[in-house]
């Protein structure tokens, strides 16, 4: 990650927008946002906004011509800024900034959710299309609380009572890209390259709006106390619930979009379907805190410190500087 140092990005000033309105995609996740253009947002139109992903869990914003530092003086008010990544290099001189080049192996095809490897993982994120392929490209998110609800009472009280490690180490059975390309093995190389492991609560409870959600996803790789054959059973299990059509929105990106979404309530993942046409995709995440389990008990680190990455290196007016 970048040293070098940063200031908070101030938002354009511009003409007062009205409320913004919301269309839900569908009844469980999802809806997209209209009236309001990112770059110019006041007070009201913010709080507008972080009240309605509380309430769907992924937000969609057609036709915001923003710039790189836009995107990330809007996060600013949205809360404290993480590094762009606790591995991956950011773009020269935006360090809050992760890029996502398919050229270069970044396509995040599993179902995850952001960087639950780390101990304070980020509360949300919010995600700008750069370059589209003609075709394809699209993001699936899937609401994780709705998956909890859903899940029958045997298995809730189950879940209730475990907890997963998480890492960033990848299982090396799975193939490495369709033909196990160099550009995807120098990424993985990289995002492996200091190794993070935190036993997290399977079920941890919202911080804001005290609903139970799921924390689980491709980064979760062992249930504490069970063998691994168990482990991956159960993990398969509770991942069924949470990637259930009923539960998920698909995001056809076009030119100009932006998605936010509750990184607390959902996992996410990038359709893989569009060959060697280019996509590029830049991320900015606002800091999370400790998940905390349904009985109290709080996330705790294995291995791996992760402190550059965490809240206060990005926060208004801060500075990622030489910390």
């Amino acid at each position: 990650m970048s040293t070098a140092s940063s200031t908070s990005v101030k938002v354009r000033t511009g003409p007062s927008q009205g409320e913004p309105a919301t269309h839900p995609i569908t009844p469980v996740i999802g809806a997209e946002i209209s009236g309001v253009n990112l770059a110019r947002v006041d007070d009201a139109a913010v709080a507008a906004i972080q009240a309605a992903l509380l309430d769907h869990k992924v937000l969609f914003f057609r036709d915001q011509d923003i710039t790189q530092d836009d995107q990330i003086a809007f996060a600013q008010r949205l809360g404290e800024l993480t590094g762009g990544h606790p591995t991956l290099p950011s773009p020269e001189g935006q360090q809050f900034v992760l890029e996502l080049d398919s050229l270069l192996g970044g396509r995040a095809d599993h179902w995850h959710t952001d960087v639950t490897f780390a101990l304070e993982p980020p509360a949300i994120s919010i995600l700008r299309a750069v370059v589209l392929p003609p075709v394809g490209g699209d993001t699936q998110w899937a609401n994780t609380q709705a998956a909890y609800d859903r899940l029958p009472g045997p298995l809730q009280r189950l879940a209730a009572e475990l907890h997963a490690v998480h890492t960033n180490a990848y299982d090396y059975s799975r193939p490495v890209g369709p033909d196990g390309d160099e550009p995807t093995r120098r990424h993985r190389d990289q995002f492996t390259s200091t190794v993070f492991e935190t036993e997290h609560p399977v079920v941890r409870v919202h911080p804001e709006t005290g609903q139970p959600t799921l924390l689980l996803g491709g980064f979760a790789r062992q249930i504490v106390g069970l063998p691994f054959d168990a482990s991956r059973d159960l993990l398969r299990v509770f991942g069924t619930y949470v990637t259930r059509p009923e539960h998920i929105v698909r995001w056809r990106w076009q030119p100009g979009d932006v998605a936010i979404w509750d990184n607390r309530a959902t996992q996410h993942y990038a359709v893989n379907d569009y060959g060697d046409a280019h996509r590029v995709v830049q991320r900015v995440t606002v800091s999370g805190a400790r998940p905390v389990g349904l009985d109290g008990w709080r996330s705790e680190a294995r291995k791996g410190d992760n402190g550059r990455y965490q809240a206060g290196f990005g926060a208004r007016g801060g500075s990622l500087g030489d910390n």
